[in-house]
């Protein structure tokens, strides 16, 4: 009997770990949906700087658009982004927890320290980019010239296995993990590194012993940082983590684009992009980047943080 009991104790906690993963993802993917679509205009732009090459003002290229396409145009490839970045953030956000929490243990410390929440966030950046880099490869070639003319996601999903074989999926890994790697350093560790020092200074330990004292809290409540700081904090680690790996976001999208008959390295690309417009060329779009990544990081730290306490994730 005692051995029948553990091994329902046994299945019961694997199935309720389970559970708690799920609920986890999903948290991550909701974050991730709600602000990509809130900021899809600015991701919009973004694209059009990046992977066209455009030179126009931003009122200019804005004008553009609504009198090609409409209003409608700057959600264009937004259901593809959702569908490469929901995965993506639910990945990041979970396994960004779980190396950190791996850590402690292995540290056998209380609180991670500066360098472990750097590691894991690293660590949390490679692993989302290795498993969903083929749905932003394929966005970002839906999106470039020409693209309108493979008939959407399927359509250019065939096109890159029929032209250039499996492996297409995956032009500008090597970039995508050097970018990934320090942003997601950056994103987590100064998000964790700011939520810390404010739940160790004296107003931060006054909320937390309120909401102990508190009875039938609401999810907004009961939010650590509260609403307003969790989507400062979330701002001011996205904006830290997009400036400092922008240039490598550059060389990406340009790499997804290349086919295998004029393909070139990482290495030779970013020099091709510098003698063709500078230094200045890495930078292509920052401005647009940077108005999309503040609203979008501290939407999605928000979201996350108050649908892990709708879910009641462990």
């Amino acid at each position: 009997m005692p051995v029948c009991r553990r091994e329902v104790e046994k299945v019961v906690n694997g199935g309720n770990a389970a559970l708690n993963t799920t609920k986890h993802l999903w948290a991550g993917a909701v974050a991730a949906a709600v602000s990509r679509t809130f900021v899809a205009p600015l991701e919009r732009l973004k694209m059009e700087y990046i992977v066209r090459g455009e030179q126009k003002h931003l009122l200019e290229l804005i004008k553009t658009i609504v009198a090609t396409q409409g209003i409608k145009g700057f959600w264009k490839g937004n259901f593809v982004n959702i569908l490469r970045t929901a995965p993506f953030k639910a990945i990041n956000f979970y396994s960004y927890e779980k190396y950190r929490d791996h850590l402690l243990k292995l540290t056998g410390n209380e609180e991670a320290t500066n360098l472990e929440r750097f590691v894991a966030g690293a660590a949390a950046g490679i692993t989302a980019t290795v498993l969903c880099i083929p749905m932003d490869t394929i966005r970002t070639v839906m999106v470039a010239p020409g693209g309108e003319a493979l008939g959407g996601l399927i359509g250019a999903f065939s096109h890159m296995i029929r032209t250039e074989g499996f492996f297409s999926l995956y032009k500008g890994l090597v970039p995508s993990i050097i970018s990934m790697a320090p942003s997601g350093a950056v994103f987590y560790g100064v998000y964790d590194i700011l939520k810390s020092a404010y739940l160790h200074s004296p107003e931060g330990r006054k909320r937390l012993q309120n909401m102990k004292q508190g009875e039938d809290l609401n999810a907004l409540d009961q939010l650590e940082l509260g609403t307003a700081r969790t989507l400062i904090y979330g701002a001011i680690a996205g904006a830290c983590a997009e400036a400092a790996t922008y240039p490598f976001e550059v060389v990406r999208r340009q790499l997804q684009m290349q086919v295998r008959a004029t393909k070139m390295s990482a290495l030779a690309t970013s020099l091709k992009i510098v003698e063709q417009g500078g230094i200045p060329a890495l930078y292509a779009g920052l401005t647009p980047s940077l108005l999309q990544v503040l609203p979008s990081a501290a939407i999605s730290y928000f979201v996350y943080e108050f649908m892990k306490i709708v879910l009641k994730v462990e």
